[in-house]
């Protein structure tokens, strides 16, 4: 899939193992603001969960292992520095099926929302928000193109680039 266009600000990264993934959610999880949606896509075993849980923990949960995939209650919430709304969107069939259990509530409130499978529920998503689509490698690592969506988002996307 082709994201983002010539005019969004991109970053494209290679991380050659868990370790990695994880120093650089708990990055992006402490500049993370009040009303940040991140949209993570990517096949089964790219490390989505791992992800959310590396940004929760940059947040500042009190317990990493609270965060586990939601795919079969659709959405959890954590308490962190923000409160994490984490959503999974796998088993939807559609994106209003989103909007029945009341994301619109997390999308444009004062938490976070992380949103795995975003891809089935793109229509959906605020024209604000950053982008990540994740890629296991043969190596056991991955690569991660993360789009901006937004002038905050660009900020976002410079620091973790410098």
């Amino acid at each position: 899939m082709t994201i983002g266009t010539m005019s969004e600000p991109n970053l494209t990264l290679e991380w050659p193992d868990e370790a990695a993934t994880v120093a650089w959610g708990r990055r992006l999880g402490s500049l993370l603001f009040p009303g940040a949606v991140v949209a993570l896509v990517g096949p089964l075993g790219a490390g989505k969960t791992t992800l959310v849980r590396a940004i929760a923990e940059g947040l500042g949960i009190a317990d990493p292992r609270w965060v586990t995939s939601p795919t079969f209650v659709l959405l959890q919430h954590y308490p962190a520095r923000l409160m994490i709304h984490h959503c999974d969107a796998y088993r939807l069939l559609s994106p209003q099926e989103l909007w029945d259990i009341g994301i619109d509530e997390y999308l444009y409130g004062d938490g976070v929302c992380l949103i795995e499978w975003a891809d089935k529920v793109r229509d959906v998503l605020p024209s604000e928000h950053l982008w990540v689509e994740l890629a296991p490698l043969s190596t056991g690592g991955r690569t991660a193109q993360m789009v901006a969506y937004g002038s905050r988002y660009a900020a976002m996307l410079h620091q973790l680039s410098a």
